[in-house]
């Protein structure tokens, strides 16, 4: 499930050998940028883009929704293509119809990582099951699970919430990556997106919903499931000792960066920023963007933001 792209052209050396901050990267070019994409990528929108704006007050960022339909790794992408964006933020690798689109219209893209993330899975707090391997959550999500007693928990219907495969990277890289590429059975639930998604799963004792790590673990109405390749091998996506929803707010459960870095956590992808490679300006700007993002600073504030350092 480990998974990833070099960092080609496109990348930076930089913070792989001594201290690097913002200041330091060359060529960021001064402009507004449109960018894009990927909901995944919104705590670094949040926390991590503000540092950028102020160490580079040139560099303007303005993130753009889509027209039409949702905002999501493959929208962003679209609107890259469609020359509505400078650059994108993408849960996911390039696909190779992408690849070959831009090809057709004389444009190559980069994909260049700049993150670790990785999916969690959420049940009700009360349903009381030590954890899951991830054919398990394969089995559930096509169908074939569909009671909790099939995985030692109670004799309760399981209800698997999913976002719209249309409506984003992460939803793509489950079909992708965890179903391998199998459909969503019948008996999976629609929702419009992570918010309610996991208040479904806070109301209904046999719900099950996954998402970007981030957003699940340090949640206080829901339990963050541990994962394994193999049964019995179960791997928290949270630091231990484990913070229950009594202690909520007051203290959350954080993020098991080490097993997401070292990969013993069995869901692990990167983040992207796609980029244009030419000599446009563009193209300058989604290298400096991602550049920014490698430097030491970038990489210690999206940690702050809640994933995992590429390095």
């Amino acid at each position: 499930m480990n998974e990833g792209a070099p960092l080609g052209n496109g990348g930076s050396n930089l913070g792989s050998g001594g201290q690097s901050t913002f200041t330091q990267v060359k060529n960021v070019p001064s402009g507004l940028f449109n960018y894009g994409g990927s909901t995944t990528w919104a705590p670094i929108r949040r926390d991590v883009d503000p540092l950028l704006q102020a160490a580079w007050p040139n560099f303007q960022l303005r993130y753009v929704d889509p027209p039409t339909g949702t905002p999501g790794s493959g929208s962003g992408i679209r609107m890259l293509l469609n020359n509505q964006l400078s650059f994108s933020q993408s849960s996911r690798p390039l696909k190779e119809e992408e690849i070959a689109k831009a090809a057709a219209q004389g444009m190559k893209l980069t994909a260049i990582p700049v993150a670790i993330d990785g999916l969690a899975i959420a049940v009700n707090p009360r349903l009381g099951i030590p954890g899951l391997t991830v054919q398990q959550v394969t089995d559930i999500y096509t169908g074939k699970i569909t009671n909790w007693q099939q995985v030692g928990g109670p004799n309760l219907t399981i209800t698997p919430f999913s976002r719209r495969p249309e409506d984003g990277g992460t939803v793509e890289y489950f079909i992708q990556e965890v179903l391998g590429k199998q459909p969503f059975g019948r008996n999976v639930v629609m929702v419009r997106d992570t918010t309610d998604g996991l208040r479904r799963v806070a109301a209904t004792l046999g719900g099950i919903y996954y998402a970007s790590a981030p957003e699940v673990v340090g949640q206080c109405s829901i339990h963050p499931l541990p994962l394994g390749r193999q049964p019995n091998q179960y791997v928290p996506p949270y630091q231990e000792p484990y913070v229950p929803p009594a202690r909520c707010p007051q203290q959350r459960n954080q993020l098991n960066h080490r097993a997401f870095q070292e990969g013993t956590y069995p869901i692990t992808r990167r983040l992207f920023v796609i980029a244009k490679e030419d000599n446009s300006l563009d193209a300058q700007a989604g290298r400096a963007y991602a550049e920014l993002l490698l430097t030491d600073q970038g990489q210690a504030a999206i940690e702050k933001a809640g994933f995992v350092r590429l390095r």
